[in-house]
């Protein structure tokens, strides 16, 4: 099996790093951190028919709407190219049981939300059915961090286990744009990166095709139009309303690209050229850093803050989304007679089922856009924290027999 560039391993340090500073500095000093994710650095007069709302500059709107979007336009690469290149990972029906299961888990964490909200008063300031998008999404970094020390590299789970992590995060975080109810007229701004996208593919992309020349390819090579491309793209998309951190995804199809796929995060794709490669080889180090602050402005955690929130959101994630994953490959099978991958048995789909009941970088995004602010989103922070024990319990009682993890 294909081996998985170290990069990702580091991405998930990076960000338990963050976590860790954030929790230590909220719990000594709370006012100081408050005061230093809120700063507001400068105010941007922008036009009412520009943008849906006051723009103010602060450390949490760089990092979680604009440096963001970096994250996830890396791993939206990856999973573009296993819809689309020769030997992707979800071409054909390949795609059948993750998508069956992405789309379960979030039912499952939807569905069990909604039930346990109305069974339990989770707050005086909650909306009834409000804050359903919070559990949807889970963390690719860290799920891959815990099912490399649980299946070791080069599984065929380890894999499955990605694909279903990077589905999910993207998949909920557009849910999360669109479940906005003050969505309205302005999601016609998304004729922008549409444009953008469109116009970087006709004049830029093509020129790679089967009958380009060798001069024609030379200049495809540029960098330059695919990021004012994307700098069109993530403006388009934060204006219509949606989160800013999806503005780099509609560009992703216009660049360029190679004919086969390696696997997800493959290491060899550090030897390839192609313009959608090396735009990720560029972005792989800063994203450390990128990752880093995230943790540090969404992850810190107050550690007094537990409330019925709490219990509602780790039911959603530690019930929910893993029942939800398995009764829809459950039903897949016996609807259509639908096989595992090779080398991924049952138990293993149950293993990775557990993983993703871990939350933490989609959620934390919705916390801020679904639920009233203060003691309620401080709830739901910790259950998220809560839910990241679900990785430790997997590594001690889940660990398959006579296989040897790998740590590094």
């Amino acid at each position: 099996m294909y081996r998985i560039s170290p990069h990702v391993r580091h991405f998930g340090q990076a960000l338990l790093a963050g976590v860790g500073l954030a929790t230590l500095w909220v719990n000594l000093a709370p006012e100081s951190y408050y005061d230093f994710i809120e700063w507001r650095l400068a105010d941007l007069p922008l036009p009412a028919w520009m943008w849906h709302m006051a723009v103010s500059l602060t450390p949490l709107m760089i990092v979680t709407d604009i440096l963001m979007a970096a994250f996830f336009f890396f791993i939206g690469k990856e999973l573009w190219e296993a819809l689309i290149l020769e030997r992707g990972a979800l071409s054909g029906r390949r795609a059948a049981l993750p998508a069956a299961m992405t789309l379960g888990g979030m039912l499952g964490a939807a569905l069990v939300w909604l039930i346990l909200q109305a069974l339990i008063e989770t707050a005086a300031e909650a909306v009834p059915g409000g804050g359903w998008t919070v559990p949807l999404g889970s963390d690719t970094v860290l799920a891959y961090l815990i099912g490399r020390r649980l299946f070791g590299p080069g599984h065929p789970a380890l894999h499955l286990l990605l694909l279903l992590a990077i589905a999910t995060d993207i998949l909920a975080l557009v849910t999360l744009g669109l479940a906005n109810p003050h969505l309205s007229i302005r999601l016609l701004w998304l004729a922008l990166p549409l444009a953008a996208s469109l116009t970087v593919w006709r004049f830029h992309a093509r020129r790679l095709g089967p009958q380009a020349t060798e001069r024609d390819r030379r200049a495809a090579l540029a960098l330059w139009p695919y990021l004012v491309a994307g700098a069109l793209s993530w403006f388009g998309v934060a204006a219509s309303g949606l989160p800013g951190a999806l503005g780099l995804l509609p560009v992703i199809p216009a660049i360029a690209h190679a004919d086969r796929s390696f696997g997800l995060f493959a290491e060899a794709e550090g030897f390839l050229h192609d313009p959608l490669n090396r735009l990720a080889h560029l972005l792989a180090r800063p994203l450390a850093a990128i990752l880093f602050l995230f943790g540090l402005l969404r992850g810190g955690v107050d550690l007094m803050a537990f409330a019925p929130t709490t219990l509602v959101l780790l039911g959603s994630l530690w019930i929910g989304k893993p029942l939800g994953m398995i009764a829809a490959a459950v039903a897949l099978a016996a609807a259509t007679g639908e096989r595992l991958p090779p080398g991924v048995s049952l138990a293993d789909l149950g293993r990775i089922a557990v993983i993703l009941a871990m939350g933490f970088t989609v959620p934390a995004i919705a916390i801020d856009a679904s639920l009233p602010g203060g003691a309620m989103q401080e709830a739901a922070r910790l259950g998220l924290a809560l839910s990241l024990l679900a990785g430790p319990a997997a590594l001690l009682l889940l660990r398959p027999a006579g296989r040897n993890a790998a740590s590094t």
